[in-house]
């Protein structure tokens, strides 16, 4: 390779992964634009807690089918488009939340919040699939990790910040803002992703090949692969244990440990920046050719092992902040080597011109994983049974690194 193509071929990654992760914080802080706001929602409309949660589930509900019929749209359409759609949508989400009249304008902005945000992962993993050299993937995946975590970090934040000094509709401006920022970002940049596909994986399938088996991958047949359910399963159950933290950690925390809630939540802000650790060191190990689903597996054993030890209260409450650090380590490291697990087996199985179709709807399952824990594990702790929480969360990782094997299993057949 000559000394002009490196730095050509970097800076094209660079700008790629930038402009993908710019785009991935922006779609992960609008999973977060609500939830700061329901203190006020509650007291301007007389709401319950059921009734501001809901619109979660509204949220989570649309992006999750969304998600998996949006992947179809990236490889037929251009994942830069939909790209510039979604982060429209959101920015229009952020305007309705401003501008609500009544309730029923707080639940259309979630329904728009979530069609918009039903295009990202698709989009998204196109794009770097396609644009971003095979020998930087591992660290790209890493960095799109890192930069879904930081949109979280800030949400919170901005908006709570904002509602507090100028009201909850200017947050809600301030939040289309950031969509607008985003859209704007993508349409300046246009040129550097508006044509994927540049970039190959090692020894591709020849171009008929490729276009005869990508041509021939309609919803129907995606849904009677083996490999689709392997995967779908794998994200459900690797984000129920994240969603039943997400929701219950601080509670959890108080009732085995005894914690203040100001040490449950810094325990579980432990877990997150520890999850962030893991991602940005998983991808320096996610690139090789193969054995991802090895380090997956055993990342996420140790996850579970760590889960399943705080299932029994038996060690000391200050040490709790540090298992739980090591427990987001854990989950962290295995996501840069699943997405590589994925994007392996979608080539050998399908084509690359399938990447879109099949991450949106196995990502699908993320949005399925976080909409059903609160289900699940608050009947748990609604009965009591607080430590089986610990327990589903064990189970479920092990249940996670299973379908990662048979992921795996299908790729190699």
């Amino acid at each position: 390779m000559s000394t002009v193509t490196i730095p050509s071929a970097l800076r094209q990654d660079v700008i790629v992964i930038s402009l993908v992760g710019f785009a991935h914080a922006t779609s992960h802080f609008f999973h977060l634009m609500l939830p700061p706001l329901f203190p006020w929602f509650m007291s301007e409309y007389s709401l319950s807690f059921t009734e501001v949660g809901a619109l979660m589930s509204v949220f989570f509900v649309v992006s999750g089918i969304g998600q998996a019929l949006a992947g179809f749209v990236v490889d037929r359409w251009g994942a830069h488009r939909v790209l510039c759609l979604g982060a429209g949508l959101l920015s229009c989400s952020g305007l309705l939340v401003a501008g609500a009249p009544a309730l029923w304008g707080l639940y259309l902005a979630a329904f728009v919040a979530g069609m918009g945000n039903c295009v990202f992962h698709p989009a998204d993993y196109s794009l770097l699939n396609h644009r971003v050299s095979h020998a930087r993937l591992g660290h790209a995946f890493s960095l799109h990790g890192l930069s879904g975590n930081l949109g979280w970090a800030l949400a919170p934040l901005l908006m709570t910040a904002t509602a507090t000094a100028f009201g909850w509709r200017a947050a809600g401006l301030a939040a289309a803002s950031l969509g607008g920022m985003s859209l704007a970002t993508l349409w300046w940049k246009r040129s550097e992703l508006s044509n994927e596909l540049t970039v190959e994986p090692p020894s591709p399938p020849s171009h008929d090949a490729q276009r005869s088996k990508t041509g021939s991958v309609s919803l129907g047949s995606l849904f009677k692969l083996r490999l689709t359910w392997f995967a779908f399963g794998f994200f459900f159950f690797s984000t129920l244990g994240f969603g039943a933290l997400q929701n219950f950690a601080p509670s959890l925390l108080r009732d085995l440990y005894g914690l203040s809630l100001a040490a449950a939540t810094s325990a579980l802000t432990a877990y997150l920046i520890g999850s962030a650790a893991g991602l940005a060191t998983g991808g320096f190990f996610a690139g090789g050719a193969s054995g991802q689903e090895k380090l997956l597996g055993l990342a996420f054993l140790c996850a579970s092992a760590l889960a399943f030890l705080l299932s029994f209260s038996v060690v000391p409450g200050w040490s709790v902040i540090g298992i739980m650090a090591m427990m987001g380590f854990g989950v962290g490291m295995a996501g840069p080597s699943r997405d590589m697990l994925v994007r392996k087996s979608t080539a050998a199985r399908l084509g690359t011109g399938a990447f879109g179709r099949m991450y949106g709807l196995v990502y699908s399952g993320l949005d399925a994983g976080l909409a059903t824990a609160p289900l699940i594990f608050g009947l748990l702790m609604d009965a009591g049974r607080t430590r089986y929480v610990f327990v589903g969360m064990s189970l479920s990782l092990v249940v996670a690194v299973i379908a990662a094997q048979a992921i795996a299993h299908e790729a190699r057949n």
